[in-house]
């Protein structure tokens, strides 16, 4: 898969106090918090398209999220469900059902998305308030490593992590470690308290071999209700990259200026509503591969498409309301063109 939980590294994480399984002196026992929460579990199941050198491929993804509300809101991990082409989540008794991301924060590794239907017999599971979580405090993760539904791991918080201090291409999430198991599919899944109050969603885990060492990391739930129901980040559905000034040379973008070139458009994503077009090919420039057949973004709302706007620009369109319209200016087949568009 292209997407995976477990991030391979060549070195380990240093720090946290790693413990054993949540022992039978809780005040709820595991069986009974397992019990009282999976109703609220869901497995993502995704399908998408990637740009490989010998043209567009499809993939599917399987994740895991969490029931948030009674309208039917999931939280999940944002490299589970970012790109992809169709969405279903399934509730325990095997009943599916569609969604659609709502809001999305990549440098938080969230996505929310909002279901067509709450089926009978799925409840939402209540939110903790996580700054009052500690490390030591037992915990649960349920979830579907390698797709096995419904999987429960248990452990304790090993450490906690301020944003900007582990990932730097997720520098806006504050992390819970935990040594709870995290396999590939339980990303995006819920860590629970014993209180079944969710804590945090699954975002990865760090082994040397591909397996689960007791380094799991669990985006704190304080952040994902600050980007996905407080802020709501704006879900674009685009993926690229940022040009350098030498690849814009040899572009030809016009006017001295850079941009964001396209690589991937989800479908039905405001990206793709507003008409862009994403790369039908990579090819290898100067050693980098480049996605290329597809538009280059030049501006967004007016603010040039530079690495240094592109927060700026993500924040200008989470503050519109749905429905305004917005423009986006762009490079395709060497002509500038104006796409209009609305928040959804």
């Amino acid at each position: 898969m292209r997407r995976l939980a477990t991030l391979t590294l060549a070195a380990t994480v240093a720090g946290g106090v790693l413990g054993s399984p949540v022992g039978s002196t809780s005040a709820q026992t595991v069986r009974q918090v397992f019990e009282k929460v999976t109703p609220s579990v869901v497995v993502v199941r995704a399908r998408g398209r990637e740009v490989t050198a010998s043209g567009q491929t499809r993939f599917t993804e399987t994740g895991s999220g969490v029931l948030v509300s009674a309208d039917g809101k999931v939280m999940t991990a944002s490299h589970v469900v970012n790109l992809l082409d169709e969405i279903s989540v399934e509730f325990v008794g095997g009943e599916t059902v569609t969604a659609r991301i709502v809001a999305s924060e990549p440098a938080a590794d969230l996505s929310l998305l909002q279901l067509d239907r709450v089926p009978p017999g799925a409840s939402a599971a209540p939110m903790a308030d996580t700054s009052t979580v500690r490390v030591g405090d037992p915990v649960i993760i349920v979830g579907a490593p390698y797709g096995l539904s419904y999987s429960l791991s248990a452990g304790y918080i090993s450490a906690r992590w301020a944003p900007n201090t582990i990932y730097p291409t997720m520098p806006l999430a504050e992390f819970f470690q935990t040594d709870a198991v995290i396999n590939t599919g339980n990303s995006g899944g819920p860590m629970f308290s014993m209180k079944g109050e969710v804590i945090g969603i699954v975002s990865h885990n760090i082994s040397k071999g591909g397996g689960s060492e007791g380094l799991g990391f669990v985006v704190t739930l304080n952040t994902a209700k600050q980007f996905l129901l407080e802020k709501k980040s704006f879900w674009s559905g685009l993926e690229g990259f940022q040009l350098t000034d030498e690849l814009a040379d040899v572009l030809n973008v016009p006017g001295r200026q850079t941009g964001f070139i396209v690589k991937t458009v989800a479908k039905d994503s405001p990206a793709d509503r507003i008409g862009l077009r994403g790369a039908t090919m990579l090819v290898s420039i100067g050693g980098q591969s480049v996605p290329l057949g597809g538009d280059i973004v030049l501006s967004v709302e007016g603010l040039p498409a530079t690495a240094a706007n592109l927060a700026r620009i993500r924040d200008t369109m989470s503050g519109l309301s749905s429905g305004t319209a917005f423009k986006a200016t762009i490079l395709r087949a060497g002509e500038v063109l104006e796409l209009t568009g609305h928040v959804p």
